[in-house]
């Protein structure tokens, strides 16, 4: 198997000839889907269907859904919670909320599998400081332990769908204000002080990881996903041994890099595996000219690894599953509580 080191996107819901030109790059080695590339869940099947064939080695087929305001595909798919309302759950009953999260996490993932979206970049680890706006209710919780706790279960839920997991905003963006996509966020805590953002990091099992576009001048000058030094952190120190992705590339938080060549050499440096170039067609034609990574196997094999290891439930058959099923309810009690307070 062979998986480049570059994430990219499209721009509509069907591939044109470039389209298929760039994908069959040999540095390309995933694709990241938008609300834009969704019609129908015919569409995304198909479209799905199509770029994995374009290979002999499927590329990774990604995208953000996470529930809430974050949630890619809507018609069609159950509207999922945001992670806040999990946390007020389990503020009520940490044992009933552990086991929603685990059925969320099952709807989560077995709606996308069974178009042949391949992957989610989910869930947020970032604590709920009630300071980010970006984050705000896509974190679970303020209290580390339930983070940690409802994570883990919504991981297992995903799991046992067949998908894979990636806690993001390493080591956590739940304490600046500043959005990332538009502006350079510095955290300006030292590093004991950012120990409590870190413990989801120290206490799961994730099967991939991304750091955040936040400069933590006390520990380095470098935003976390430049950084040798916190990467070094993360496999080293954490242990971490999955897949580290980079954040978009084309986001504000990553112009303290240079141009794109430049930030792509950064976060390669640094230790990244797979780097993000969204909504920037441009950027990807200068990397696919101008950028020349030395192949690493390593990296490729840890990329292949995220891909589902089983073949996925079929769409119409996921109401019969138990736990599709326990999903549905939970969701559905969710939204009702939600209809409630706002009545």
């Amino acid at each position: 198997m062979s998986y480049g080191p570059l994430m990219i996107d499209i721009a509509g819901t069907a591939l044109t000839p470039l389209d298929r030109e760039r994908l069959c790059h040999p540095l390309i080695g995933g694709m990241i889907l938008f609300s834009r590339n969704y019609q129908s869940t015919e569409q995304l099947s198909a479209l799905c269907a199509e770029i994995h064939a374009l290979r002999s080695s499927p590329l990774l087929i990604a995208v953000d859904h996470e529930g809430g305001r974050v949630q890619r595909f809507r018609s069609g798919f159950t509207r999922l919670p945001a992670m806040r309302r999990l946390g007020e759950w389990w503020r009520q009953s940490a044992s009933e909320a552990q086991q929603a999260a685990q059925a969320v996490g099952y709807v989560l993932a077995a709606e996308l599998l069974a178009l042949g979206v391949d992957f989610s970049f989910a869930p947020v680890l970032d604590l709920d400081w009630r300071r980010s706006a970006v984050i705000g209710d896509r974190a679970f919780h303020g209290d580390p332990q339930a983070v940690v706790t409802l994570a883990a279960a919504l991981i297992e839920g995903m799991r046992e769908a067949g998908m894979r997991c990636c806690g993001k905003h390493f080591p956590g963006h739940g304490w600046v204000a500043a959005d990332s996509h538009v502006a350079i966020p510095v955290d300006e805590r030292s590093l004991d002080e950012l120990a409590v953002d870190m413990a989801p990091y120290r206490s799961l099992r994730l099967d991939a990881v991304m750091p955040a576009h936040v400069i933590y001048p006390q520990v380095d000058a470098r935003p976390a996903g430049f950084s040798p030094v916190w990467l070094d952190m993360l496999r080293r120190e954490i242990g971490f041994d999955g897949v580290i992705f980079s954040d978009d590339l084309s986001m504000e938080g990553a112009s303290v890099a240079g141009g794109i060549v430049m930030r792509a050499e950064a976060a390669w440096a640094a230790g990244c595996d797979m780097l993000l170039v969204c909504n920037a067609a441009d950027s990807v034609a200068e990397l696919l000219v101008a950028w020349q990574p030395q192949a690493d196997a390593v990296r490729t094999a840890r990329i292949a690894g995220l891909l589902p290891a089983r073949p996925a439930t079929g769409f119409a058959d996921l109401p019969a599953h138990p736990l599709y099923q326990e999903g549905q309810s939970v969701i559905a009690r969710l939204a009702d509580e939600a209809g409630n307070q706002l009545a």
